[in-house]
C-alpha cells in the first residue's frame, strides 16, 4: 500500500534548478534514506513533501488518514513550557481522533443504513489508529522514549528554555517518536545526539513497524537503519535497493558504465563525423555521408558524467607557541550553577583532544569559557604565548540575509572577487550557493562558508564544536584528513568516535568532571 505519491515535481530557486522531474513512491513500512551532496535538494524534497513548500509543477499525495512527523534542522519549542508539557502534545491529534469516534458512535442512533455503514468503518478505523499509536498506554510510553533518549535524567519538569541545543533536540525527537505517525519524516535526527543516544535511536528505527524518510550524513546509521535509498544528484531522485554501502557500490558501478558508454558514443560520432568531412564533396560518395549525416542527427546523446565537486580543506599554521597554549586552575564552568567541579588541566602544544559526554554537561560551554565567551563561575584560564585561535561555533544565526560572498568580504575586505569566489569554491560551494543569502543555503553549505572564513586564518589552535553536523561524506571525509595533517592543536567536541579516532591523541569526557546526576 503507497502511503505517499509524488509525480513530475519540479522546483527551483531563481535561476538554480533544485529538482526536475522528480517521482517518489513511499510504501507502508518502507525505511528509506535520502542521501545527497549538500545542496542537491534533500530538504527542499522534504519540504515540498510535508506542504511546507509548494513545488512549480507536479503533484503531491497522500493516502487517506496518513499522519506525518517531521523533525527538520529547524524545528523549534515554545518558551516557558517544560518538557512534559511538550511531550503532552504529541497526543493531541490522538484525543481529537477519540472524540470524532464518538461522535461518530452518537450519530449511529439516528441515520439510514447506507451512513450507518459509512459510520461504522470510520470509527473502526479511527479505533485501529489509536489501538496502534499506544493511546491507550500513554503515561509508559511517556517514560519509556523519554528515558531511551535520555529526557528522563534531565527532568521532564524543567522548562525549555533552560536547555542545550542537544536537550532541545532530543525534547522534539522524543515528541515525534510518542505521536507513532504513519510516515517518520527526519532530517540529520543525530545531530546533537550523543553516542549511547544515536544507539537508542537506531534500535528504535530498526523495530519501527511504519515507514520512515531519513536524511543523515552519518553512515554507520544509515547503514543499520536503512533498506532503501534515494539519491538525490543533477535535480534527479535515483531509488536504489540495499543499505547505504550497497548503494555506493551500485552507484559507482552505474557511473563507470556511464563513462564507458558515453566514451564509445564519443568514438562512434569522431568516425562518423570523419567519414562525413572526407566523403561528402565527391559526388560518388555524398550518398553516404548523407545517410551518416542522418544516423548521427538521430543518434541520442549520451551526456558526459558530471564530476562532483569536492571540497578542499587546508587549515594555515601560523608559529609555534609555547609549550602549554592554555591553563586552567580551579576552573568551575556553568551559567547560573555550576556545571562541573573545579577543574586543572593544561592543553599541550600539538594536542588534539576530542570532548565527549552526554549532552547538557557542559562541552560547549567548556568551549566558550576557554575562549572567553562565556565568564567562568570560578577560576582562571591563562594563556601561553603566540596563540593564534581559530574557532567554529556549533550553529550560526538563521536570519543572516548576507550572501555567502558577503560573510567572506565582510571578514577579508582586500580580497578580490575573484579570490573570494575562489576560497568558496576550494570548500565545495557553487556559484548558486556564493551568491545565495546564507539563510536560504543548506546546513552543509552554510558551515561550508564558515569553515572557509576559517581556512583564511594564520593559526595554531584549532576550537571545533560539532563541525560534522550537516557535512556530507566527501566534506566529512575531507575534513578528518585537514585535521589529520594540520600541525597545529585542536579542541574537538563531536558526537561521531568515527569520525576523530584517526587522528585524537587525547579523549576527555565530561561526564567524569559533572556535578549533575548522569
Amino acid at each position: 500500500m503507497s502511503v505517499l505519491t509524488v509525480k513530475n515535481v519540479t522546483h527551483g530557486f531563481g535561476s538554480r534548478s533544485i529538482l526536475e522531474n522528480v517521482s517518489f513512491r513511499l510504501l507502508k513500512g518502507e525505511h528509506v534514506a535520502l542521501v545527497g551532496a549538500n545542496g542537491e535538494g534533500k530538504s527542499t524534497f522534504l519540504n515540498i513533501i510535508t506542504s511546507k513548500l509548494m513545488p512549480d509543477e507536479g503533484t503531491v499525495e497522500w493516502s487517506n488518514r496518513v499522519t506525518v512527523g517531521y523533525l527538520d534542522q529547524h524545528s523549534a519549542l515554545t518558551p516557558g513550557t517544560t518538557i512534559r508539557d511538550n511531550l503532552r502534545l504529541a497526543f493531541d491529534n490522538l484525543f481529537a481522533l477519540e472524540q470524532e469516534m464518538l461522535g461518530h458512535y452518537e450519530k449511529m442512533g439516528d441515520c439510514s443504513d447506507e451512513e450507518m455503514t459509512k459510520l461504522m468503518e470510520d470509527a473502526a478505523e479511527i479505533q485501529n489508529i489509536l489501538d496502534t499509536s499506544g493511546f491507550y498506554i500513554i503515561d509508559s510510553k511517556i517514560e519509556e522514549v523519554a528515558s531511551g533518549l535520555g529526557l528522563g535524567d534531565i527532568g521532564l519538569d524543567k522548562k525549555v528554555d533552560e536547555l542545550s541545543g542537544g536537550q532541545r533536540t532530543k525534547v522534539l525527537l522524543t515528541k515525534l517518536l510518542l505521536q507513532n505517525p504513519t510516515i517518520l519524516i527526519l532530517d540529520e535526527p543525530t545531530n546533537y545526539l550523543d553516542v549511547n543516544h544515536i544507539e537508542w535511536l537506531k534500535r528504535y528505527l530498526q523495530n519501527y513497524e511504519n515507514a520512515f524518510i531519513l536524511v543523515s550524513h552519518d553512515i554507520p546509521f544509515l547503514n543499520d537503519v536503512c533498506n532503501l535509498i534515494y539519491h538525490v544528484e543533477d535535480c534527479e531522485l535515483t531509488r536504489y535497493v540495499g543499505n547505504y554501502d550497497e548503494f555506493l557500490r551500485l552507484y559507482e558501478l552505474k557511473k563507470r558504465q556511464q563513462e564507458k558508454a558515453y566514451e564509445r558514443q564519443q568514438k562512434e560520432i569522431d568516425k562518423l563525423e570523419d567519414f562525413i568531412a572526407r566523403n561528402k564533396a565527391r559526388v560518388a560518395t555524398t550518398g553516404m555521408a548523407k545517410s551518416r549525416m542522418k544516423q548521427l542527427d538521430k543518434m541520442e546523446m549520451i551526456e558526459k558524467p558530471k564530476e562532483k565537486i569536492k571540497p578542499t580543506f587546508n587549515f594555515k599554521f601560523s608559529k609555534a607557541p609555547s609549550r602549554f597554549l592554555i591553563e586552567a586552575r580551579d576552573l568551575v564552568i556553568g551559567y547560573d550553577e555550576p556545571l562541573t567541579r573545579p577543574l586543572n588541566f593544561n592543553i599541550e602544544r600539538g594536542k588534539k583532544i576530542a570532548i565527549c559526554g552526554v549532552n547538557g554537561l557542559g562541552k560547549s560551554t567548556l568551549l566558550k569559557t576557554l575562549l572567553g565567551i562565556l565568564k567562568p563561575i570560578s577560576g582562571e584560564i591563562e594563556f601561553g604565548e603566540n596563540v593564534d585561535i581559530g574557532y567554529f561555533a556549533q550553529e550560526d544565526s538563521r536570519d543572516n540575509n548576507n550572501t555567502a560572498l558577503d560573510e567572506l568580504w565582510n571578514e577579508y575586505p582586500s580580497l578580490t572577487n575573484h579570490e573570494a569566489r575562489s576560497e568558496l569554491a576550494k570548500c565545495g560551494l557553487t556559484t548558486d550557493h556564493i551568491t545565495s543569502p546564507m539563510k536560504v543555503l543548506s546546513g552543509g553549505e552554510n558551515a561550508k562558508v564558515r569553515l572557509c572564513k576559517i581556512l583564511l586564518q594564520d593559526l595554531n589552535l584549532l576550537v571545533l564544536d560539532e563541525p560534522t553536523n550537516h557535512l556530507d561524506v566527501d566534506a566529512k571525509d575531507e575534513l578528518e584528513r585537514a585535521l589529520k595533517d594540520f600541525k597545529g592543536t585542536v579542541i574537538l567536541v563531536c558526537h561521531e568516535p568515527y569520525f576523530y579516532e584517526s587522528f585524537i591523541t587525547d579523549v576527555w569526557n565530561v561526564e567524569d568532571w559533572t556535578t549533575k546526576i548522569i
